[in-house]
C-alpha cells in the first residue's frame, strides 16, 4: 500500500480522471543538439541562455494542455518555474545526463548538488530517474545500476515522494550502432526491455511509476490490425502489462523522439496492455525548435499550432483508451484517539 505522500504525489501527476498526460522538458543533450543545428554551431558551443530561452517557450505553450511536466534543475527550473500553472504537477529529474561509458555498459549518477531532499524542498511532486540498463551488460555495471536505483528509492521512501523510473536500452561502446544520444537503440530486443522491467518492478526498488520505451522499435511497429505480426507485437506489450499489474505499478510510455503517428501506434498497443498514459517530449516539441529557433515568435506560433495539436491528439487517445489510475489510501483502523496518527506516521 502506498503512503499518503506517494498517493497524493501521483495524483498531482495525473489529471482529474486519473490519466497521466505528461510532457518531458528535462532533455539536455537532445535540446543542445537541435539548438546547435539551428545555430549552425557545435553542441559544445550552445549557450546557456539559448537553452533556457527554448525551455521557457516550451512551458509557456504546452503547460496548459498537460497534467504534469518534467523539469531539470539546471535549465528548466531557472527558465520557467514561474510559468508552471498551479494545477500542473511538477516532476523533477535527478540523474546527470553525462554517464560513465565503459566497454561493459553505462553507469549512471545523480546531478551534482541535487537530491531527493531538494526536490521535495522546492515542492516537487515526484522524482524521476533515467537508468540506462541492459540485462546482458557486465555484472559489475548492472550491480552499480541496481544499487543506484535502489538507493534513490530508499531516499524517495524517506521523503515520502513518488519515484518515477525511466528505463532505456542502449548500444554498447564499440558496437556498430553505438551512440550516446537519447535515441531508440536500433539493436534492442524485446527481451532486453521486458527483463529490465521485470527487474525494476521488484518491491526492493520502491518504484511508483514506470516510464518505459516500446519493446519493439516504434518505426517498425505494425499497424494494430489483428494480423499475425500485430498479435505478436501485442504479446510483447502484454508481458510488460502483466509484470506491472502483478506489482501494482502504473506505467506510461516515453516517445523517444518518434514521429507523432508512430508514437500514437505505440500507445495503441500499450493502452491495450494496461498503460495509463505518456511522458513524452521531443515528439511534441522538437520540430518547432528545429525549424524556427532562435526566432521566438515563430517557435511559439509553431508550438501553439503543431505542438499543441500533437499533444491534444495524444490526450484524446489517452482519455479514450488509457487505463485510469486511482489512488488507494491507507485505512486507519488503528487510529483510536487524538495524536495516534501524528505519532505513528
Amino acid at each position: 500500500m502506498r503512503t499518503i505522500g506517494k498517493n497524493r504525489g501521483l495524483a498531482r501527476l495525473a489529471d482529474a480522471d486519473g490519466h497521466f498526460r505528461m510532457v518531458a522538458l528535462d532533455q539536455r543533450p537532445p535540446l543542445f543538439e537541435v539548438i546547435a543545428q539551428a545555430r549552425g554551431i557545435s553542441r559544445d558551443q550552445v549557450e546557456y541562455a539559448d537553452v533556457t530561452a527554448a525551455k521557457r517557450l516550451l512551458v509557456e505553450a504546452l503547460a496548459p494542455h498537460c497534467s504534469s511536466m518534467l523539469f531539470d534543475p539546471n535549465f528548466a527550473v531557472p527558465a520557467a518555474i514561474d510559468l508552471l500553472p498551479a494545477r500542473c504537477g511538477l516532476i523533477m529529474t535527478l540523474e546527470e545526463h553525462r554517464v560513465e561509458e565503459t566497454p561493459g555498459g553505462r553507469k549512471s549518477r545523480t546531478i551534482p548538488h541535487w537530491s531527493v531532499e531538494k526536490i521535495r524542498a522546492i515542492g516537487g511532486d515526484a522524482v524521476k530517474v533515467l537508468a540506462w540498463y541492459r540485462p546482458d551488460a557486465d555484472a559489475v555495471v548492472n550491480a552499480h545500476q541496481r544499487n543506484f536505483v535502489r538507493a534513490i528509492g530508499e531516499d524517495c521512501a524517506r521523503h515520502d515522494i513518488p519515484y518515477v523510473l525511466e528505463l532505456l536500452v542502449y548500444p554498447f561502446l564499440g558496437s556498430a550502432n553505438h551512440t550516446t544520444d537519447y535515441v531508440e537503440s536500433p539493436g534492442k530486443l524485446p527481451k532486453l526491455v521486458i527483463e529490465s522491467v521485470r527487474e525494476f518492478a521488484k518491491p526492493e526498488y520502491g518504484v511508483d511509476l514506470l516510464k518505459l520505451e516500446s519493446p519493439l522499435a516504434a518505426s517498425s511497429l505494425p499497424a494494430r490490425d489483428g494480423s499475425p505480426a500485430a498479435q505478436s507485437a501485442q504479446r510483447e506489450f502484454d508481458t510488460i502489462g502483466e509484470i506491472c499489474a502483478e506489482r501494482r505499478i502504473p506505467w506510461v510510455l516515453l516517445s523517444g523522439g518518434a514521429v507523432a503517428e508512430k508514437f500514437e501506434r505505440v500507445l495503441e498497443y500499450a493502452y491495450a496492455a494496461g498503460a495509463g498514459g505518456f511522458l513524452a517530449g521531443r515528439t511534441i516539441w522538437l520540430e518547432a525548435i528545429r525549424k524556427h529557433f532562435p526566432e521566438s515568435h515563430a517557435v511559439a506560433a509553431s508550438l501553439r499550432r503543431d505542438g499543441v495539436g500533437v499533444l491534444e491528439r495524444l490526450n484524446q487517445l489517452t482519455k479514450a483508451k488509457g487505463t485510469v489510475w486511482t489512488p488507494h489510501f491507507p485505512v486507519f483502523t488503528d487510529i483510536r484517539q487524538e495524536g495516534d496518527f501524528a505519532r505513528g506516521y
